[in-house]
């Protein structure tokens, strides 16, 4: 299987499995069965939070460079227009799937995430690292761009310099640096890694789904909104916060100190 999926209670871990080939994610079979699996966790009621990792020693190596050069699955096509007509109908799907979830996702980076590979830790809301992981928006050591958003996606998170410098020159750059630069929110061990992200996945699923989903949504906006266009938007999800059974919820239990149970109404 392409994708394996395993759910711990409201946590959905997929792992992207294709060790023997660093867990490329350029060609039709991997972009349909990532994009279904994220589908139907975001259609899962019971799935609040989902954990994106890769099998064996890398997390993502991006494309498949011998695969994208021949073959029906190929990225590249007869002319400059099937190529790019390859990327919309293949891997820009991605980030199109991951923007439209409601739950949020949480990279588990445990080894290398280059090209596609670091952009796919971008489409992802957190981001944490093993100390093995390296990191390299790598493109243009191939004469390519990013093809697959993380133009837009990386400066968003690590600022425009610094992005500038990852992807002019396509260095990699190692766990630390990633996490100095807020590309990732922390840095584990390797045998760390999972147990780490799976207690932060808890946290977060422990809030009511309804609220996670909307601040989850209302912070992707934020980067393109004005503040009046964002706190008008805050005004409207915020009215209807207050009218949800969660948010009632939460009141009960605070004032009668005890656990609260969120159904996500």
């Amino acid at each position: 299987m392409d994708i394996l999926t395993e759910q711990d209670g409201a946590i959905l871990t997929l792992t992207l499995n294709r060790p023997d080939r660093r867990n490329p994610i350029t060609d039709l079979a991997m972009v349909d069965a990532l994009v279904d699996a994220l589908e139907a966790a975001d259609a899962d009621p019971s799935v609040r939070v989902v954990i994106l990792t890769g099998a064996g020693k890398a997390f993502c190596s991006g494309g498949d460079l011998r695969q994208m050069q021949a073959g029906p699955e190929s990225l590249i096509g007869d002319t400059p227009q099937a190529t790019a007509d390859n990327y919309r109908k293949g891997i820009q799907r991605i980030p199109l799937a991951m923007e439209a979830l409601s739950v949020p996702v949480i990279a588990a980076v445990n080894g290398a995430a280059i090209g596609a590979g670091c952009d796919l830790t971008c489409m992802c809301d957190l981001r944490v690292a093993s100390t093995s992981a390296v990191f390299a928006e790598s493109f243009v050591k191939l004469g390519l761009i990013p093809g697959d958003g993380g133009a837009w996606l990386l400066p968003r998170i690590v600022g425009f310099s610094r992005a500038a410098e990852m992807a002019l020159t396509g260095d990699k750059i190692d766990a630390e640096t990633a996490l100095a630069w807020g590309l990732v929110s922390r840095v584990v061990t390797p045998e760390e890694l999972l147990p780490t992200c799976h207690a932060l996945a808890q946290r977060i699923a422990e809030n009511p789904p309804g609220a996670v989903g909307l601040a989850r949504k209302m912070l992707r906006q934020a980067c393109d909104q004005t503040l009046v266009e964002a706190l008008n938007t805050a005004a409207k999800n915020q009215g209807g916060a207050h009218q949800s059974r969660d948010h009632r919820e939460a009141v009960a239990a605070f004032l009668e100190k005890r656990t609260p149970h969120f159904t996500g109404d």
